[in-house]
């Protein structure tokens, strides 16, 4: 079985991930990184050089091509990939897969992401903490919808990453 995190950037998708291949003894993927690897090139530079639009397009292809290649795999999904190109059916209609909503308030997301918001391209030009509060509460309001399809949810707030884990454990098994 494969099992796929699901939330909005700084929701702690690929700690958890990480922690919880560990403690299940599985192998980690992470979306992000397979991309690219694939692409040769950052999700940074794909996004300036071809344009979201591209990107959409081989994160679906790519998806696809893990969900298919890899079994008993934890995988993190980037925060949009649920929300484009039919990819929360993808995830969904694989029958070998279970997927983990981490929500995450968008206090927690705006205190989170501020300080990194140089790394991450959908908000390196946000510039003050109510710019991007208004961006993630704007994303929230549209990605919820695909988010809350998960087959569960695991609320990220005042938890440390120990407890994400333990919680997401549980409601798997």
């Amino acid at each position: 079985m494969n099992i796929v995190l699901m939330g909005y950037m700084g929701s702690g998708k690929s700690l958890i991930g990480n922690g919880l291949a560990k403690k299940m003894k599985l192998k980690y993927l992470d979306l992000d990184d397979y991309i690219e690897i694939q692409e040769k090139k950052s999700i940074s530079d794909i996004f300036k050089e071809k344009g979201e639009i591209y990107f959409r397009k081989k994160e679906s292809f790519y998806l696809k091509e893990v969900l298919e290649r890899h079994k008993n795999c934890i995988i993190s999904l980037g925060g949009g990939t649920p929300c484009f190109a039919g990819n929360l059916d993808i995830v969904k209609n694989n029958t070998n897969t279970q997927s983990i909503y981490l929500q995450t308030s968008l206090e927690e997301l705006t205190k989170r992401l501020f300080e990194e918001r140089n790394k991450r391209p959908l908000i390196a030009h946000l510039e003050t903490q109510d710019e991007l509060k208004d961006f993630i509460r704007k994303h929230l309001f549209e990605r919820s919808f695909y988010y809350n399809q998960a087959d569960y949810k695991v609320v990220t707030d005042k938890k440390d990453s120990d407890q994400v884990i333990e919680e997401s454990c549980s409601l798997l098994f």
